[in-house]
């Protein structure tokens, strides 16, 4: 069943309302978030309800720390897709402003979630927060949902073998240092980056390496440096290949971006939105003394990444 998205909670027909609820902001889709939204897929079961998920666009933490660097692991879309992946039938997009940052935990229980939604149950994490100065927690929901007729549930931390525990501030961390494979465990999935495949100078195309290049807009920025990567083109072929993620030092400094080399690959991409994927960490990002060194570690580069990724294809 294809997902409905669901703009704002006033007015809404009685027909998109009643839904079992998981109530986060879902960045990343990890695997702590699909405990909570499976806690909310088992309560629809139980109540014949619709599943839904509720997120707050833009991402409470661009409005109210709108300088805070860019941090998100997902577009909108990538977000929009993995939900749907695992179920969601309903998706409240809640506008989240200044507005609504000032209602008080019980107000948005009250008028968002009962009055709006009309939520029958709601699964959230052990570390929700929701209100005014953030001071709803789960003690604050649970009463809530006895004294306005909701269930809730609460999910406990998830952690991996190692103990960590898995959240998106984890997540981010790993992806910082470039430690892509323990983001991926967090994940679930490989960390990608989606975006539209922009003009270049086509020095990599003169060189030898022909580059797609994706601005890394609101995502987390990675560790600068090289990457054995598979992309996902529009058309659902998926191609390895190497990238760069970072400044091109060696022939000009620029906004940290993405250029994505696809191996035996020669197709026309501009204009065209692709996704890649960061599978492994090769090396930090280098300046060359000159563009024959710089091809060359390019090649040494993408023997690697064939060699770790050519047994999957």
């Amino acid at each position: 069943m294809a997902l409905t998205r669901i703009e704002g909670w006033r007015n809404l027909p009685v027909g998109l309302k009643g839904a079992s609820v998981a109530l986060g902001n879902f960045d990343g889709v990890h695997l702590g978030h699909r405990r909570v939204l499976a806690a909310a897929a088992r309560a629809a079961g139980l109540l014949d309800a619709p599943f839904a998920a509720i997120r707050f666009s833009p991402h409470p933490v661009m409005v109210m720390r709108p300088n805070t660097p860019p941090f998100l692991l997902m577009t909108p879309g990538q977000q929009v897709r993995a939900l749907e992946a695992l179920g969601v039938e309903w998706l409240y997009d809640i506008p989240f402003d200044l507005d609504l940052s000032a209602f008080s935990d019980e107000a948005f229980a009250r008028e968002v979630l009962v009055q709006g939604l009309g939520v029958r149950h709601v699964a959230a994490g052990f570390n929700v927060r929701f209100g005014k100065a953030r001071k709803g927690d789960t003690d604050a929901l649970m009463r809530y949902g006895r004294d306005l007729g909701f269930g809730v549930t609460i999910v406990d931390p998830v952690a991996g073998p190692d103990g960590a525990q898995y959240s998106s501030s984890a997540a981010r961390e790993a992806i910082g240092r470039g430690d892509v494979a323990a983001a991926a465990r967090i994940l679930g999935r490989p960390f990608a980056i989606e975006g539209v495949v922009e003009q270049g100078a086509q020095l990599g195309r003169q060189l030898g390496f022909p580059t797609a290049n994706v601005a890394l807009g609101d995502y987390v920025r990675p560790a600068l440096g090289v990457y054995a990567t598979r992309t996902r083109l529009a058309d659902g072929r998926l191609v390895p290949g190497v990238a760069s993620v970072g400044t091109n030092p060696t022939v000009g400094v620029v906004e940290p971006r993405l250029e994505v080399w696809l191996f035996d690959f020669d197709e026309d991409l501009y204009g065209q939105v692709i996704e890649t994927e960061l599978v492994a960490y090769l090396r930090p990002e280098a300046k060359f003394d000159s563009l024959q060194a710089l091809t060359a570690q390019v090649r040494a580069d993408a023997d690697q990444a064939r060699a770790l990724l050519l047994p999957a294809f």
